[in-house]
């Protein structure tokens, strides 16, 4: 029998100018295809100049000058179409889409689209639902309890995954689909008998959980903060009057 681990996947990443995805841009990113485990992956690569100046708090975590990116990025506007495009493409394949941290790369897409083509990520799926694999939520349910960080290169640390040149958003997709991979495996007698499309669903529900616990989490420690549950896209904020 063949698991879902074993298979056909496409992995998705972005590299942006910070962390805010209603206010950040898209500098590069990156879709990795892979048919099999172990295969050779094809990768597709883009680099964006973003039309915002690139802080240097960016730059010091991809490398990417607001020089280097105005003179070989590209308009964003084409490059969102073809994310977008790319990515529907998976949906309609039926090739489950992992995404590391999928709120935040997903929902950046999606406000660059809305901003550059006015149309949100959903208008380019053509009605086919997301089907996303996320190894940081995954992780996180089925070793709830480990103490640790629980970002990519601490995942590939603890599952055994190459990552070379973190923070490069080819080679951070590259080893988020290995991750997922990894942890398919390693918890095959939890996760092989589920589809990719029951899998997404339950992370949704996973993340929400995991929102109310880092929000009480904060609350103990005398911080509050608003953790999003939405996964594995944010809803768009109200148009402000």
């Amino acid at each position: 029998m063949t698991h879902w681990f074993d298979g056909p996947l496409a992995a998705f990443d972005t590299e942006t100018t910070g962390v805010d995805v209603e206010k950040d841009r898209i500098v590069s990113a990156a879709l990795v295809l892979q048919d099999t485990a172990g295969g050779r992956p094809r990768v597709t690569r883009w680099l964006v100049s973003p039309g915002v100046p690139v802080p240097a708090e960016a730059t010091r975590v991809h490398g990417l000058t607001e020089d280097h990116l105005q003179r070989n990025g590209r308009w964003p506007a084409p490059v969102m179409e073809e994310l977008a495009r790319g990515l529907a493409e998976q949906c309609a394949a039926g090739r489950p889409l992992v995404v590391m941290n999928a709120p935040f790369d997903l929902t950046l897409l999606d406000r660059e689209l809305r901003r550059h083509r006015a149309s949100p990520l959903s208008g380019y799926l053509g009605g086919k639902p997301l089907c996303v694999l996320d190894p940081r939520v995954l992780d996180k349910h089925l070793d709830r309890y480990r103490k640790g960080r629980r970002t990519l290169a601490d995942l590939c640390g603890l599952y055994g995954v190459e990552l070379e040149g973190a923070h490069d958003a080819a080679a951070d997709a590259t080893a988020s689909l290995e991750l997922v991979r990894a942890v398919g495996r390693r918890f095959s007698s939890r996760l092989g008998g589920l589809s990719p499309a029951e899998l997404h669903d339950l992370q949704a529900v996973w993340h929400a959980a995991q929102a109310r616990g880092l929000e009480a989490w904060f609350a103990r420690n005398g911080t509050p903060e608003a953790v999003d549950p939405a996964w594995p896209l944010r809803p768009a904020l109200p148009a402000v009057a």
